[in-house]
């Protein structure tokens, strides 16, 4: 994966985590439960917590790997994405049940995604 390709990965999500956070804190707080809003903001924190790391990466290219950008990404899209999904469709009465497996999946290859840039800066 190219530098510019991860910079602008990790500004797109981090731009969108801020979007969504004010998204919760504003609009969603009038209609979310509190421990639903609670949810939400998990979503948006960690969306946030792996574009920094996408953007440091593609700051540093000698720790980066595809691999490791594929499970950031994807774990990103996995994890936060079905989150805001649960939490609004939640809010709205409706159930989807194939989110929930959905989540852990993007946790798992945050994680990875971790293990992966240890293994590579070892």
């Amino acid at each position: 994966m190219t530098q510019p390709i991860i910079l602008a990965t990790g500004a797109i999500f981090g731009m969108l985590s801020v979007i969504f956070g004010a998204f919760g804190a504003h609009a969603l707080k009038k209609i979310l439960s509190n421990e639903q809003l609670q949810s939400f903001e998990v979503g948006v924190k960690y969306q946030m917590y792996h574009a920094i790391v996408l953007l440091a990466l593609g700051l540093n290219p000698e720790y980066t790997t595809s691999a490791i950008y594929v499970c950031f990404t994807l774990g990103i899209i996995l994890f936060s994405f079905s989150i805001y999904g649960l939490i609004l469709l939640d809010a709205k009465g409706k159930k989807m049940r194939f989110l929930g497996p959905i989540t852990p999946i993007g946790g798992l290859l945050l994680i990875i995604g971790w293990l992966l840039l240890l293994i590579n800066a070892l």
